[in-house]
């Protein structure tokens, strides 16, 4: 009878407690980079990523792709988390031509800045060089390269626990057509520098030999050197990776795709490949030069991996996650994230995940729900505080909805809003950082980046029914516990004579 009045006491306790932060408070977007209110600069802004200063948690770096009117680089920094940006040049290296593309910026354990970037060559605008500089002092040093010619979607990360260090992804091409590799078995490459980019390991080739058509590397950095790299294998798609559709729009390729990590558990010397999933349904054409990237994150205490991507199995964009509790080795899943009616005709994409350090995790995205006719964005986030199991109710970020048709290539139906959205993630909020069309047109393809915070409250204050389990749960628990110290008095008494 002590055990059942512990346990209900027990139970009564729990039930009263069973109560989550909540993200209550969406404060509105922000733009970020400057000329986003000038309606005369029509720079294409897409593709960011954001980063914090470890050292500094009120200073924020975002670099991005510009796609015309011609390929440029941005890169901005705020000092006051967020609320202003201030933009940064990227110097030219000596002897290239002055195109910058797909730049990648890290913070390093120590709070040095890095950014990574391509230089084009000729008039079809073919990767010459990768780049790294850091951030010194308000501009960035003379750029040392990294990588030659034909070295495709590169990404940058900084070890979050030892300074110094760095790890660089990419694709690595033997021929470029347009709109096209002309030749598959291009691999997923990793090398790794442990004195800030002054010097780096060999690279490795770490995608499967048997993958012929794979694209888009995703890194994430665990506990105890974990690395995991997800990536997509088109398996026959050659409808986008040898450019069949001659850059049109048009029907999807019919699929299937798989979603693949490969994991290095001994800081990048040995890597071993599992499949996430084996039958993603594409959801558009693209230029397989600039694919959409999956998204992959570690749990920073557990290791705990959470990998996410869209997926048109359902007949319109859904949004899938999966989760891996040991170290990436095997994954359960998917599990459809957006809270939305199935089948609804409206569009939910291109995500991206972020773990807080108190283990919440943050899912960002482009969502449709709002238009019947399916074209107009907005940005929403859910949050999951069971490790995935359950997601909260969207937010929505975006002030306004935009058009997703308006970006480079829309003359051909094939509008590019960008490779991934940025977020990062802290106990008390998020930031999310996306492209943005309200200024731009079909004429002018303008695009900006527009940052959006979200603050999370502390637990709401318990109402009169959770209330009454509360005080009639302890005193349950108090009773039962005064059953336990009674009794063994009783039961051990000594009778003497």
């Amino acid at each position: 009878m002590t055990l059942v009045v512990l346990g209900a006491g027990a139970v009564a306790v729990s039930l009263a407690l069973d109560v989550q932060p909540r993200a209550n408070r969406v404060e509105g977007d922000r733009a970020v980079n400057e000329g986003a209110l000038d309606l005369t600069d029509i720079r294409a802004h897409n593709s960011p990523t954001l980063v914090r200063n470890p050292r500094k948690p009120r200073e924020l770096a975002v670099a991005n792709r510009i796609d015309s009117p011609r390929f440029s680089c941005g890169l901005h920094l705020s000092r006051d988390g967020g609320a202003r940006w201030e933009s940064l040049p990227i110097p030219t290296p000596r002897g290239e031509e002055p195109k910058c593309f797909a730049p990648d910026v890290a913070y390093g354990a120590d709070g040095a800045l890095y950014v990574s970037f391509a230089t084009l060559k000729g008039n079809g605008n073919v990767p010459n060089a990768v780049w790294l500089s850091r951030l010194e002092g308000r501009s960035l040093t003379r750029p040392r390269k990294l990588l030659g010619p034909l070295s495709f979607q590169v990404r940058l990360v900084a070890d979050p626990a030892r300074a110094g260090r760095l790890y660089l992804t990419w694709l690595k091409a033997s021929g470029v057509g347009l709109y096209q590799f002309t030749d598959t078995g291009n691999p997923v490459s990793f090398m790794r520098s442990d004195d800030g980019g002054e010097s780096w390991r060999d690279p490795t080739t770490i995608s499967g030999g048997s993958r012929e058509r794979v694209v888009a590397p995703s890194l994430a950095v665990g506990p105890d050197q974990d690395l995991n790299v997800l990536y997509l294998d088109l398996g026959d798609d050659r409808l986008d990776y040898s450019g069949a559709h001659g850059g049109r729009g048009g029907t999807p390729y019919p699929g299937p795709w798989k979603l693949v990590n490969t994991r290095s558990e001994d800081g990048g010397r040995t890597w071993e490949e599992t499949v996430v999933a084996e039958d993603l349904t594409p959801i558009e054409r693209f230029v397989v030069f600039l694919p959409a990237f999956p998204s992959i994150a570690s749990d920073p205490d557990s290791g705990r991996l959470y990998a996410s991507f869209h997926d048109g199995e359902l007949g319109d964009p859904d949004i899938r996650l999966w989760t891996s509790s040991d170290h990436g080795r095997s994954w359960n899943g998917p599990r459809r994230v957006n809270d939305t009616p199935p089948r609804d005709g409206r569009a939910q994409y291109l995500p991206k995940l972020a773990v807080a350090p108190n283990g919440r995790l943050d899912v960002l995205y482009y969502d449709r729900r709002r238009d019947p006719k399916d074209q107009r964005n907005d940005v929403s986030l859910q949050s999951s505080f069971d490790e995935g199991k359950t997601f909260s109710k969207h937010l929505r970020l975006s002030r306004r909805s935009f058009d997703s048709r308006i970006g480079f290539g829309n003359e051909r139906a094939l509008p590019d809003l960008g490779s991934r959205l940025a977020l990062i993630s802290a106990d008390t909020g998020a930031l999310g950082v996306w492209t943005d069309t309200s200024a731009g047109t079909s004429v002018s393809r303008k695009q900006d980046l527009a940052a959006g915070p979200v603050a999370f409250s502390r637990p709401a204050p318990l109402g009169p029914v959770k209330r009454a389990l509360l005080y009639g749960g302890i005193a349950l628990a108090l009773a039962g516990l005064a059953c336990c110290v009674s009794a063994p008095r009783r039961r051990w008494r000594v009778q003497t004579p």
